[in-house]
């Protein structure tokens, strides 16, 4: 994650906030960011593919 990211976010808040609001909120972006870097990468599965795998586990 960026500092820019981090700075963005905090600035987005109150001047008076919760730790734990901002430390879930970061947690967010930086997994909003992994998905959409995994996604530039190709690195996803088709929906059919997925709902098979998950329906061959649900069904065991």
């Amino acid at each position: 994650m960026k500092k820019t990211t981090v700075l963005e976010t905090l600035d987005s808040f109150e001047d008076e906030f919760d730790t734990e609001k901002l430390i879930e909120r970061l947690l967010f972006v930086e997994k909003v960011e992994k998905g959409l870097q995994d996604v530039k990468e190709g690195k996803v599965m088709d929906y059919k593919d997925v709902k098979r795998k998950f329906a061959d586990k649900w069904s065991k």
